[in-house]
């Protein structure tokens, strides 16, 4: 529809309702206090017309949508996921990668996985792999710092991003530099930990990641941690879905396969 055929609608709906649902300024159009009362109580209702109507739509379809961030789809999924394809042949697989929350009410999406602290009550949620702040380096850079205590890491380029900005509490928490002595620490910062680990492969600095997502590299020998030191998080890679919606055949068996798939993953990746 539009604009000018969608502002006729809500005209419509206005006079019927009997209320204003937007003040009209030039440029901008922003809802009523009755407007935003009307939304809160009706949202839920659109919400199942909108899952209801994509079901029915998506009745006989065999694909499954599932989203997930960057990284883990690069590093942990997209190897694995021919596995699923040749085990499963009669299901088409629909993967889309976000850094950003899932929207279920609103986004075409059957799964997710989602690297958070695993409470949301509108979800069902499944713990795929706990993480923890682990440092990794290039053998060469390792030698070239000769680092032996994380101390030395004050003569290291730190490697920030985004998923794991822990850098301060892993240096509280395991070297004895002064919170002034780890401030004037030099670092790069990028927003995605496959651009941070990369780097870290070209002996550009020292990472703090998931060793879920470096496990390629260390089986390699491109990436080694000269300290055997992990930083507990909150946070994980969950599985959810939405705790009222019943998954289709397809979501579900891929459901399984991923809790599954992530339990050899996680033993395979766990520190010796």
């Amino acid at each position: 529809m539009t604009p000018g055929a969608v502002g006729q609608q809500i005209q419509k709906l206005e006079a019927w309702l009997g209320i204003a649902l937007f003040v009209r300024q030039i440029r901008q159009v922003t809802p009523t206090a009755e407007g935003r009362a009307y939304y809160v109580q009706i949202q839920p209702a659109i919400a199942q017309i909108v899952e209801a109507s994509r079901r029915v739509r998506e009745g006989r379809s065999k694909g499954v949508r599932l989203s997930m961030p960057p990284s883990l789809a690069a590093k942990w999924f997209a190897p694995r996921m021919a596995d699923f394809l040749i085990a499963h042949p009669g299901i088409a697989l629909n993967l889309s990668t976000s850094t950003a929350f899932v929207d279920f009410a609103l986004d075409a999406v059957d799964l997710a996985i989602r690297y958070f602290n695993g409470v949301d009550p509108a979800l069902s949620v499944h713990l795929l792999y706990a993480d923890s702040a682990r440092l990794y380096c290039s053998p060469a850079y390792a030698k070239q710092l000769k680092l032996k205590r994380p101390d030395e890491l004050q003569r290291a380029t730190l490697l920030h991003n985004t998923l794991h900005p822990h850098w301060t509490a892993w240096l509280k928490q395991f070297s004895k530099l002064t919170e002034a002595q780890i401030e004037g620490i030099g670092g790069v910062h990028v927003d995605q930990s496959l651009i941070a680990i990369e780097a870290a492969v070209r002996g550009q600095g020292v990472v703090l990641t998931s060793a879920l997502l470096t496990a390629a590299e260390v089986a390699a020998g491109s990436l080694i941690e000269p300290f055997d030191l992990a930083l507990p998080l909150a946070s994980g890679y969950y599985l959810v879905h939405p705790r009222t919606a019943e998954l289709p055949a397809g979501a579900t068996t891929l459901k399984t396969w991923l809790i599954e798939t992530s339990d050899a993953s996680a033993a395979h990746t766990a520190p010796q």
